[in-house]
């Protein structure tokens, strides 16, 4: 059994290049999926990042013939709510394991009539309505702009929409596309927001998505989601306000359908070894010169620009 030390020490050095041979998927679960069965030789990480400490121990294994981190966003125990959840922490524990494709697990309410409890969402765009989140690795004195035009990498969420309807259940549907409103939580909407949304033609509404994809595109890491519908908000007449009973109830429902899709897109990941444009997203972001930034805002980011500021 390896250890975290013997881990770390042997196969994960901070490298300017980037290693298509070694790339990891990335696996953020969140309410209702904290761990993922499959995982082999399993080694299980604490790392202390420039931005603190992750949600949990990182559970790092062979899954496919491909290495897979493993993350519980709200902490094993779903000790943090969604305002608390240390986001940069994540994205960056996720790229120093060498994470280029992140699959993020989450639940969510629909927002239409034809989008049903249980189904599964891909979403393509995002509208987002929190005001307590992190928005950026670049500050402290260097800027970058990221293009977030299309906030998901399409390569992985078309390998996520494809394998999800070769495992597809009869009473299931997928919805490929659509936007996702991010709230800030951890309270569920009013009535009056939940049809504002819907009058902005949001398919779904969650608390967590948009925060990560920000962070994962500056990153340079392919982010998607799996977004598991639990309920309707509350915009439903027809159906009961929505409770945290019927989330975890439709949750439990969802999770092992999610550790499917998961394995299976890891196994085509694993395969296909593509590339995506998040890869050098950060190609034409950058605006500061490397030389007008401080040593201590160049070593918190080193991990995205070493390719750029050499």
């Amino acid at each position: 059994m390896i250890t975290e030390h013997d881990f770390l020490k042997i196969y994960r050095k901070q490298s300017d290049a980037y290693d298509y041979k070694k790339e990891s998927v990335g696996i953020i679960g969140g309410s209702g999926l904290y761990r993922i069965e499959n995982l082999e030789n399993i080694v299980e990480l604490s790392l202390e990042t420039p931005y603190g400490k992750p949600s949990n121990k990182l559970l790092v294994g062979n899954l496919n013939e491909i290495e897979v981190v493993f993350l519980a966003r709200h902490g094993d125990k779903h000790t943090l709510n969604p305002t608390e959840v240390p986001y940069k922490a994540n994205i960056w524990a996720m790229r120093y394991l060498n994470v280029r494709w992140l699959i993020s697990a989450s639940a969510v309410g629909s927002l239409k009539e034809n989008i049903k409890p249980c189904d599964i969402v891909i979403p393509d765009q995002f509208i987002d309505r929190t005001h307590q989140r992190p928005l950026t690795y670049f500050q402290d004195g260097a800027v970058a702009h990221i293009s977030m035009a299309n906030p998901f990498c399409g390569i992985l969420s078309q390998i996520l929409a494809e394998e999800i309807k070769n495992l597809l259940p009869k009473e299931k549907n997928i919805h490929v596309g659509g936007t996702y409103l991010a709230m800030e939580g951890p309270a569920f909407s009013t009535k009056a927001e939940s049809n504002l949304y819907r009058d902005w033609g949001c398919s779904v509404i969650g608390m967590t998505n948009h925060t990560e994809a920000r962070l994962a595109k500056e990153a340079e890491i392919a982010y998607s989601s799996l977004s598991m519908v639990t309920d309707y908000d509350c915009w439903n007449q027809k159906c009961e306000d929505v409770s945290v009973d019927m989330v975890i109830e439709n949750l439990q429902e969802n999770a092992n359908f999610a550790k499917s899709i998961i394995s299976a897109a890891a196994k085509r990941i694993s395969s296909l070894r593509p590339s995506s444009s998040s890869h050098n997203a950060l190609k034409n972001a950058l605006v500061t010169p490397k030389e007008h930034v401080s040593d201590k805002t160049q070593s918190k980011i080193k991990l995205f620009t070493a390719k750029y500021w050499l």
